[in-house]
């Protein structure tokens, strides 16, 4: 049986908010993808609803972009306490720590959610921008550690 890397993380120990590099890919012909846990809640004592992960989902994919280039996909979790960052070449956590604190930023300045008609979106009536904002607050408070395992900034 294959052998899925999230599936071997001990949930019971890590400390969100945190950005953790979960993986680097190489193929034969010398491409990198690497994946990033961004996890915004603790797991197994608090999960995102759905309308505020969907709506995060939708401003992440809009604004992280603006911030690091090679963004290949962000996708939320199925257990709804972070999301997955999917992108070109290898980079630092505090790259991406960085460029994710400037974006939730940008997130409570928002006033519109990008893509929420039926012809740009699979769900369009399931969204939360107050929502999406309230969990913003609550990492952007405890702040996005560089170490899954200690609140490291």
């Amino acid at each position: 049986m294959a052998k899925v890397e999230s599936f071997q993380l001990d949930h019971t120990i890590v400390k969100a908010p945190y950005v953790r590099a979960a993986g680097v890919e190489h193929d034969e012909k010398g491409s990198t993808v690497q994946k990033y846990d961004l996890r915004f809640l603790q797991p197994n004592e608090d999960a995102l609803p759905t309308a505020a992960v969907h709506t995060l989902e939708h401003l992440l994919a809009t604004y992280l972009r603006d911030e690091i280039k090679g963004i290949i996909d962000i996708s939320p979790m199925g257990c709804r306490t972070g999301f997955y960052l999917i992108l070109w070449n290898e980079h630092e956590p505090e790259e991406i720590a960085l460029a994710l604190e400037k974006t939730l930023k940008r997130i409570l300045e928002t006033t519109e959610v990008p893509a929420v008609t039926a012809l740009e979106c699979g769900n369009y009536r399931d969204h939360s921008l107050f929502s999406a904002q309230e969990y913003v607050k609550i990492v952007l408070e405890a702040g996005i550690s560089r170490d899954p395992f200690e609140r490291v900034f």
